[in-house]
């Protein structure tokens, strides 16, 4: 068995399959999947699993280099909110980038992935851009 937190057959796949540049969407439960868009579908029920946790076990073993918001997220201040910006304090994130909730749906069409969670707060998406460890 593996020794990281991540048991997820599809998410290690995923994450070992990236190169730098590529983007994850970690999203809510209806965030839209474009067609083409791999999904990686985790919701089993409202708020379960949740945005925070997913992203934290997708950041245990996933290099990010930058994420992206929608600007939406700073007005509707869901509660996973204060993780993305303790996140991004701590430089887990790497630097950040807002986007308009449209464009961040048109971003989303770039996706190796979505991982569809079962949060059912608004504007709990973010995209991650892969980054390197060397």
């Amino acid at each position: 068995m593996k020794k990281t937190p991540l048991l997820n057959i599809a998410l290690s796949r995923l994450i070992a399959s990236l190169g730098h540049g590529d983007k994850v969407v970690i999203g809510d439960a209806g965030l839209p999947v474009p067609p083409g868009v791999e999904l990686i579908d985790l919701a089993l029920t409202h708020g379960v699993p949740d945005f925070v946790s997913t992203l934290k076990v997708v950041l245990s073993e996933m290099q990010v280099e930058s994420h992206v918001l929608a600007e939406e997220i700073l007005d509707k201040q869901p509660s996973a909110l204060a993780t993305l910006e303790a996140l991004h304090a701590e430089g887990a994130l790497g630097a950040r980038e807002l986007v308009r909730h449209e464009q961040f749906k048109i971003l989303s069409r770039q996706a190796r992935a979505i991982i569809r969670t079962g949060e059912c707060s608004p504007y709990c998406n973010v995209v991650l851009i892969a980054g390197v460890t060397f």
